[in-house]
């Protein structure tokens, strides 16, 4: 068995109130959150900012590969659920 694939502890899990560093899950995973909310909020102001500086043609053809995308995927929904 490699490092990879060895159980931490004796029953194969980790701990469930602390990793390695002592910090507890709730604030890990709260930082977390917060960073992804951060990042995602700077790519979407990034994207909103190049797609307000696109010509009127170019944003058409992005609604229309849009709509088309859409479209596709609800055929493809309907179709499993036979709707």
């Amino acid at each position: 068995m490699t490092d990879t694939y060895k159980p931490l502890n004796d029953n194969g899990s980790t701990p469930s109130s602390q990793h390695s560093d002592n910090q507890p899950n709730s604030t890990r995973d709260a930082s977390r959150a917060l960073l992804a909310g951060v990042v995602g909020g700077i790519v979407s102001a990034a994207g909103y900012l190049i797609y307000s500086r696109l010509p009127d043609e170019q944003r058409d053809r992005l609604h229309a590969q849009g709509r088309a995308l859409l479209e596709s995927r609800i055929n493809e929904m309907r179709s499993r659920f036979n709707i």
